[in-house]
């Protein structure tokens, strides 16, 4: 009977070592299984990191080449700014209109600012902000091309070379001696000399129309109107899209006139306006 105890005894004793073995392989095959699954969780998370990372490196180069164009189109000839900048502020509130981005993305920003705590947030925060700057930049882009059109738009441009013989405002009527508003410049030359369109847009009238004689009106768009009397001849006819300098006609006499002159008015919105606060650019010989 002593025998059995002794020969359990003498079995738990070989058998512990194979136990502990056991225990350790298991233990073993543990640990690399969880390095094994770290390790692929990292090659996701690398992964991850190189696609946002290549994608924020596109969203940069496509800010930089926002911004290179951006300032291609935003240079201005200084003396068309002074023009345009001298235009009626309705004009130039209807060319502009549109809103500032500017508080949304403030308020985006602080939002994300507040919740960084991984790898991950930051990614965010950046796509965050290279989305909020590529908005601002197009309606940046937006406003330039805006500004540009009515640059193109505003009448800056002399219609014709020689000298003023008359300017806007009271004075006496060269026929009847009377008391008269005189509605544009008169700009006297010699006959056929060209006359120019002095911005672009497109040609609304071309006919006769009693004392201004031969008449062109080109409509600019914004509001903006020119009108250019008196002429010998035509060079455009209606529906026709000109471009600043573009020869339109020839100085004339038809109409009521004393001489050779043409006889040049612009409106804003159906309000004459002043041309001369507007003219910085002599017209190009052709």
């Amino acid at each position: 009977m002593a025998v059995r105890p002794l020969a359990i005894a003498l079995s738990v004793l070989l058998a512990t070592p194979i136990l502990i073995g056991f225990g350790a392989a298991w233990k073993g095959w543990s640990d690399v299984a969880a390095l094994r699954d770290s390790h692929e969780a990292l090659e996701v998370e690398n992964a991850n990191y190189r696609e946002a990372t290549q994608a924020l490196a596109g969203q940069i180069e496509s800010l930089q080449a926002a911004i290179s164009d951006l300032s291609a189109r935003s240079a201005l000839d200084p003396n068309l700014a002074r023009a345009m900048n001298r235009l009626p502020a309705l004009v130039k509130s209807r060319a502009m209109g549109g809103g500032s981005v500017a508080a949304k993305d403030q308020i985006s920003y602080a939002r994300t600012l507040s919740a960084l705590a991984t790898p991950d947030d930051t990614f965010g925060l950046l796509r965050t902000l290279l989305e909020g700057l590529q908005d601002r930049l197009n309606a940046l882009a937006r406003n330039v091309d805006r500004r540009n059109a009515l640059a193109n738009a505003t009448p800056s441009m002399w219609p014709a070379y020689g000298w003023l013989s008359s300017g806007m405002g009271v004075r006496r009527d060269p026929m009847t001696g009377d008391p008269d508003y005189h509605a544009g410049l008169d700009i006297a030359g010699d006959r056929g000399q060209p006359v120019y369109a002095t911005a672009a847009g497109t040609v609304r009238e071309v006919g006769y129309q009693g004392a201004y004689g031969n008449l062109i009106v080109i409509d600019h768009g914004f509001g903006l109107e020119t009108r250019y009397g008196h002429l010998l001849k035509f060079q455009v006819k209606p529906g026709a899209r000109v471009q600043r300098g573009d020869i339109i006609g020839q100085v004339g006499a038809t109409g009521r006139a004393t001489g050779y002159h043409l006889h040049y008015e612009v409106t804003a919105n159906g309000r004459l306006i002043n041309p001369l606060q507007l003219l910085t650019q002599k017209p190009t010989l052709r």
